[in-house]
C-alpha cells in the first residue's frame, strides 16, 4: 500500500539520495523522514520521557537505582513503547519506523556494549540490515511477518521491570512469565522459523530463475504470486529483478543470526523463570511464587529491627545506671 505519512521534505530527499544510491537502497529517500523521526522519537523517550515518568510512577525505586541500572531501565521503556507501537504500524506495512528503532538500538548497543553485551549488539546489526534492505526494495512481503517477533517483547520488558520494583516471584510475574514464554515460543520459534524457511525458498528460487517476478510460477508463497502485478504500485521499483548473491547471503545470514539468538535466549528465559518459581527454592531476592518467603523475610526484618531497638534501649539504661 502507499505510505499514509506525508511525503518527505525535499531537502531530506535530496540529502539522502547519494547514500541511498551508493547502498542501492532505492526507496530510502521516500521514507527517510520516517527513519529519522523514529530515531528522534526513541531518543527523546530514552533521554527525557523515561526518567521523568519513571520517577513519577516509581518514586521509591527509580531514583535509587545506580547509573548503569537506570540506563538499562530507560532502554527497556523504549523497547516497551517500540514493541507495542510497531506491531500496530506493521498492519499498515510501515517499516521505516522499525529501521529507525534498530538504528537507535545499534547506537545504544555500540555506546554501552558493557551493559547490553555482544549478543544484543549482534541482534541490532542483523535487524538493521534486514529492515534496511527493504528499501532496495527486497522481500518486503516478509517485513511485517518478522516484525511479529515483537509481540513477545512487551512481556519481556514487564518481566524485567518486576525484578526492579521488588515483585520478583510475585503472581503477577508468574502470569506474565507464562505469557512471555508462550508468545516468544509461538511468534519467534514456531512462526519465525516457518517464515524463515519460506523466505529461504523464495530467495533460492529467485536466484535460480532470474527475472522470476515477471513469471510467478516458481514463487512458493501464494500471497506473493497474487500481489505481483506490473500495473500496481508494488512494482514501481522492480528494477532489473536480478538478485545478487551477496544480497541473498547478507539477508539470509542476518536472518540466521536472529533465529539463532532467539533459540539461545529462549533457553536462557526458561532457566531464569525456573530459578524464580521452583517450589521450595529461593529465586532472586529470596522470593518464590506463593509469597511465603517474602512474608517470612518481612517478619524476620521486623523482629530484627525490634530486637535491635530493645537491645539499644537496654544498653542505654545500663549506661545511665553506671553514670
Amino acid at each position: 500500500m502507499l505510505d499514509p505519512f506525508l511525503p518527505p521534505p525535499a531537502l531530506l530527499t535530496t540529502l539522502s539520495r547519494p547514500i541511498a544510491s551508493s547502498l542501492s537502497l532505492t526507496t530510502l529517500p521516500l521514507h527517510i523522514h520516517e527513519v529519522l523521526l523514529a530515531f528522534l522519537f526513541y531518543h527523546v523517550i530514552n533521554t527525557y520521557f523515561s526518567p521523568y515518568i519513571s520517577t513519577k510512577l516509581f518514586p521509591s525505586y527509580y531514583p535509587a537505582l545506580n547509573a548503569r541500572t537506570k540506563r538499562n531501565w530507560d532502554v527497556h521503556v523504549v523497547s516497551l513503547v517500540q514493541s507495542c507501537s510497531i506491531n500496530v504500524l506493521a498492519l499498515w506495512v510501515i517499516m521505516g519506523f522499525a529501521a529507525g528503532y534498530f538504528l537507535w538500538d545499534l547506537c545504544v548497543c555500540v555506546a554501552h556494549v558493557d551493559v547490553f553485551g555482544w549478543g544484543l549488539l549482534a541482534h541490532a546489526v542483523a535487524a538493521l540490515v534486514v529492515f534496511s534492505l527493504g528499501f532496495r526494495p527486497f522481500v518486503n512481503y516478509y517485513g511485517p511477518t518478522f516484525i511479529l517477533y515483537e509481540l513477545s517483547s512487551p512481556f519481556l520488558n514487564f518481566h524485567w521491570f518486576f525484578d526492579k520494583i521488588n515483585m520478583t516471584g510475585s503472581r503477577a510475574q508468574l502470569y506474565n512469565g507464562i505469557v512471555l514464554l508462550a508468545t516468544f515460543f509461538a511468534c519467534r520459534l514456531v512462526w519465525g522459523t516457518y517464515q524463515s524457511v519460506r523466505v529461504y525458498q523464495d530467495v533460492w528460487a529467485a536466484i535460480q530463475t532470474p527475472g522470476i517476478l515477471t513469471t510467478t510460477d516458481t514463487v512458493t508463497n501464494p500471497a506473493i504470486r497474487q500481489s505481483v502485478d506490473p500495473t500496481k504500485e508494488i512494482m514501481r521499483f522492480e528494477g532489473d529483478r536480478i538478485i545478487p548473491i551477496w544480497l541473498a547471503c547478507t539477508y539470509l545470514g542476518s536472518n540466521i543470526v536472529l533465529n539463532t539468538l532467539n533459540f539461545y535466549w529462549f533457553g536462557k528465559m526458561i532457566e531464569t523463570v525456573k530459578k524464580r518459581f521452583q517450589p521450595g527454592k529461593k529465586g532472586k531476592r529470596g522470593l518464590n511464587v506463593d509469597g511465603k518467603v517474602r512474608e517470612e523475610e518481612r517478619a524476620k526484618v521486623k523482629v530484627d529491627m525490634n530486637g535491635g531497638q530493645v537491645l539499644m534501649a537496654e544498653k542505654t539504661e545500663v549506661r545511665r545506671r553506671k553514670g
